[in-house]
């Protein structure tokens, strides 16, 4: 994710995403080793998924040339307008674009472009959904419309893994992950260090019905990954869903 924090609102923010990206994905060894060196890690290029990089541009206000530039389905950039108020409250509003037109065919007129987008993805929902059954994607679709009446949710596709993220203010609730005739549910718990001690807030479900297997697995740091795992299929009440992930909403 790379960050910039704009002053004013009278440069190009599809040019200078595209350039941003571009010197990043020509430079991975720089950038891992500048990861490395600040994080005290190891991790080597193969370990990145070059193809979810995003460039958030932040500020107060964008005119609607920017806007506008924007306004495709497939950018890999967000636009966050940001207002600070008395007492310290800080307000931020993503700008979401409406189109349905895709960046990719202005491609061929722009090597930069061209080059990011074979890279860079930015995946759509119905993308994800594809290899589901009908059965499946009603069954989505009811859930979704539940869960987005929840406050400052997202729906984050990924199609390359075939799993849709639900998040609160940007913090990933539940990962759903489609198959043809079920979805997998998987909401995080937390880590547990080496030392024994788990991460702040670490999750514990109130499942009666005792649908949730419990599922871990260690990292390379030996630090232990806790994750609850369920499956979604038209035998599983949806009430009984939406108050499983509220449990995890409501902590976040």
């Amino acid at each position: 994710m790379i960050i910039e924090y704009k002053r004013g609102s009278s440069y190009s923010v599809i040019d200078q995403g595209y350039s941003y990206l571009s010197t990043m994905l020509n430079n991975k060894a720089e950038f891992i080793l500048e990861y490395n060196e600040n994080m005290r890690s190891t991790l080597k290029k193969s370990d990145i998924d070059w193809g979810a990089s995003r460039v958030l541009f932040v500020s107060t206000s964008f005119n609607s040339y920017q806007k506008n530039s924007v306004n495709f389905q497939d950018v890999p950039f967000e636009l966050w307008e940001i207002q600070k108020f008395g007492g310290e409250l800080v307000s931020l509003e993503r700008y979401r674009s409406s189109s349905k037109e895709s960046i990719k065919k202005f491609a061929k007129s722009n090597q930069v472009i061209k080059s990011v987008s074979t890279e860079v993805t930015v995946s759509k929902e119905e993308d994800v959904l594809a290899k589901s059954s009908n059965a499946i994607q009603h069954l989505w679709s009811q859930l979704r419309e539940r869960l987005e009446n929840l406050s400052d949710v997202d729906f984050v596709p990924n199609a390359n893994s075939g799993y849709i993220k639900f998040t609160k203010n940007g913090k990933g609730v539940c990962y759903f992950n489609f198959k043809k005739q079920f979805i997998k549910g998987e909401i995080i718990r937390g880590n547990i260090y080496p030392d024994g001690k788990k991460s702040k807030k670490f999750f514990v479900i109130d499942d009666p019905k005792n649908i949730c297997k419990e599922y871990n697995f260690t990292y390379k740091s030996g630090i232990e990954g806790h994750r609850y795992l369920f499956e979604i299929k038209g035998t599983v009440s949806l009430d009984y869903l939406e108050m499983l992930i509220k449990q995890k909403y409501a902590q976040i």
